[in-house]
């Protein structure tokens, strides 16, 4: 289920967000999970692979479109989510309103009471730009 695969991947770079290093043994312990098919594995390892290898770009365009804040300052679960939803709509593999209906979910689950408008309002913005 690719909400699962999703959900894995923001606790990898949420972790990542703090010590600054690929964690193979704890992304190891994310795919022991039963319910993932191989399709969800194999997005879990090249989303958490993508998005660090891509970080400083994905941080350069998402501070480009958090008027009034700075990436210093974001939630670190909005700035993950964001990440992620970046590097997808990046990847062009979904459609766009899915990646921002996913990132909301997220961001409503991990984040605070208006990260799911925030994160909603970034990645709108963003999504225009791209097209």
């Amino acid at each position: 289920m690719r909400r699962v695969a999703r959900e894995s991947v923001l606790k990898l770079l949420f972790e990542y967000s703090f010590l600054e290093e690929y964690n193979e043994t704890t992304k190891e312990l994310f795919l022991l999970d039963t319910s993932l098919t191989d399709d969800d594995r194999d997005y879990i390892n090249e989303t958490y692979k993508g998005v660090i290898d891509s970080i400083d770009s994905l941080k350069e365009t998402i501070s480009k479109y958090i008027t009034g804040y700075t990436i210093e300052r974001l939630y670190r679960s909005d700035l993950v989510v964001l990440e992620i939803a970046l590097y997808e709509l990046k990847q062009n593999k979904e459609p766009v309103a899915v990646i921002i209906n996913e990132a909301v979910s997220l961001a409503k689950k991990f984040g605070t009471e208006k990260s799911g408008a925030f994160v909603n309002g970034v990645l709108g913005n963003i999504a225009k730009e791209l097209k």
